[in-house]
């Protein structure tokens, strides 16, 4: 149950950062977003990534072994970077449709899968 929840936790919480990061990159399209300087921009963005630790210290309190939790620290961190790349995969494809998949791009993600299993081997 843990696991779940905090591997929950993680998407959410990526899924904020990555609005954060790179949706101001497509709010540029719409005419009041356009008009903003670097600054408004920033705290707007900020104001998203807020939300990011509202579900990624908690992911990372549940989950850590250290507090009866299932992941290692390690684990939670590459659990957290698998996640990061498949949430800004999805958004990329879905806001951002001038990207594409490519095979260079799956054989990274499949080297990726290979370091989880290997994080996690005893």
């Amino acid at each position: 149950m843990k696991a779940f929840l905090t591997i929950g936790l993680l998407v959410l919480s990526n899924t904020f950062m990555t609005m954060a990061w790179y949706g101001h990159l497509k709010f540029a399209e719409w005419k009041w977003f356009s008009k903003l300087g670097l600054i408004s921009i920033v705290l707007i963005s900020w104001g998203i990534a807020l939300f990011e630790y509202f579900f990624q210290v908690p992911a990372n309190k549940i989950g850590f072994k250290g507090n009866g939790g299932p992941f290692t620290l390690l684990q939670l961190k590459v659990i957290q970077e698998v996640i990061t790349l498949i949430v800004f995969t999805i958004f990329t494809l879905i806001v951002f449709r001038t990207e594409s998949i490519r095979l260079n791009h799956l054989i990274g993600f499949i080297l990726l899968i290979f370091a989880v299993y290997f994080m996690f081997k005893k």
